[in-house]
């Protein structure tokens, strides 16, 4: 931010012998994503530590892979398909409300933990119909360790290789066994017909690419379950957190929020049918994932030189769009350090360019299960806020921790209790 704040929508560095330039103006943003696209690929230090643990999964891969694995899962993850897994979102959601109101007197959770243990459930539960929950501590600490481990590679000057037998390289070994077992498992239990639930795995088995008809392997299986594992529980989690944190900082939108549901539900479990009559709620998450964007930042790399706003890109210099700069423009956002949900009031739309606003990324590569996450977001936080209050502690702003994504520095940690309806 600070370059920006500086120097403007263009910020050329050297790292090393690398340029790196980072394009904040969201006319910059749509060249490199969506009208020049194919100049910019991710063979990017970042990309490529993520591809050694996800491997070529639908974040990772790129070129005629990628196009045939993108073409294969699409239709899994249409609006009419997923919306079958509300009903999940919202049961995992009211459970976790039990267990936090089965107490005598409101309690103190760490928001971070219970949101990534939810979204965990959430994702196992739809994507592998297997309720990890029970294993949570073992997955979520395998998920973990391999996030951890990527944090760190991408950010040492000489990455020690990963056949060293060091106890963090022997750690995060162990997560990728975990993983793997867990998956694999599933995927043969699949094949040798033991089951076949209405679930994401079952779509993705039984999906085909149109021109040559061919599924994916057990090996391609494997890798985009675990980039929608790995994406799909952080990201998520990440982004109900921060919510939480701004809605305890923000007592006036609190009440608004809770004035919608209780008119709208009336007492009501929320189901898919509700999201239209959702709409506050849907902009208090956008809001939410403008300040603090979990996937914080992307990384191309220019294949040859391009002009952009007047500025030249160097052939193979490494490009950085960083939604939380960008979703801080002045020149797009009124008093943008503010957190104000009717920004994201349909008749403001027309206000802004689409690519001031790009949490799930944009153009052919934006994230495929965007549709997905904003349902489990708008459910999950009506169910929770239906039921009980979270109240952050007294202290200072929560800090953030930019890695792979935007996690708080430190726990979230607040106080839970019931809430009664909103006066009529």
């Amino acid at each position: 931010m600070s370059g920006f704040r500086e120097l403007g929508d263009v910020v050329h560095f050297r790292m090393f012998t690398r340029d790196l330039v980072l394009l904040a103006h969201p006319d910059a943003v749509r060249r490199v994503l969506q009208d020049n696209v194919g100049n910019y690929d991710k063979q990017t230090r970042g990309f490529q530590v993520l591809r050694a643990y996800l491997r070529q999964g639908l974040l990772t891969s790129e070129g005629d892979h990628w196009l045939r694995q993108r073409r294969i899962a699409q239709p899994g993850f249409h609006r009419t398909r997923i919306a079958g897994f509300g009903q999940t979102m919202t049961r995992a959601a009211g459970e976790l409300v039990d267990r936090w109101l089965d107490v005598p007197a409101p309690d103190l959770v760490n928001v971070t933990t219970e949101m990534m243990r939810l979204t965990l459930r959430i994702v196992g539960e739809t994507l592998l119909s297997t309720d990890v929950s029970r294993e949570a501590d073992r997955v979520g600490q395998a998920l973990n360790v391999t996030l951890q481990r990527a944090n760190e590679v991408i950010g040492q000057v000489v990455p020690r290789p990963e056949w060293w037998p060091t106890p963090a390289n022997r750690q995060l070994r162990a997560a990728m066994r975990t993983l793997d077992d867990v998956i694999l498992e599933i995927i043969a239990g699949r094949r040798a017909g033991d089951s076949d639930p209405d679930d994401l795995l079952s779509m993705l088995m039984q999906a085909r690419d149109e021109e040559t008809g061919q599924g994916m392997s057990d090996p391609q299986l494997r890798d985009e379950v675990m980039t929608i594992f790995l994406a799909g529980h952080e990201t998520t989690a990440i982004a109900l957190g921060w919510t939480w944190y701004l809605l305890s900082q923000h007592k006036t939108v609190r009440e608004r929020l809770h004035a919608e549901i209780d008119s709208v539900l009336d007492g009501r479990t929320p189901s898919v049918a509700d999201l239209p009559g959702l709409g506050y709620v849907e902009r208090v998450i956008k809001e939410s994932m403008r300040l603090f964007p979990p996937a914080w930042i992307i990384s191309r790399r220019a294949i040859e030189e391009d002009v952009i706003g007047g500025y030249r890109v160097p052939a193979g210099s490494i490009v950085l769009l960083s939604p939380y700069v960008t979703h801080r423009h002045p020149g797009f956002w009124e008093n943008p350090e503010d957190f104000d949900p009717d920004r994201f009031d349909m008749n403001r739309q027309g206000e802004r360019p689409a690519f001031a606003f790009f949490p799930f990324g944009g153009g052919p590569r934006q994230c495929i299960g965007n549709s997905f996450a904003m349902m489990e977001l708008v459910l999950v936080v009506a169910t929770i806020a239906q039921r009980c209050q979270l109240d952050r502690l007294p202290g200072g702003p929560v800090g953030t921790a930019p890695s792979i994504t935007l996690r708080a520095a430190t726990p979230i940690t607040m106080r839970v209790g019931p809430r009664a309806p909103s006066p009529a």
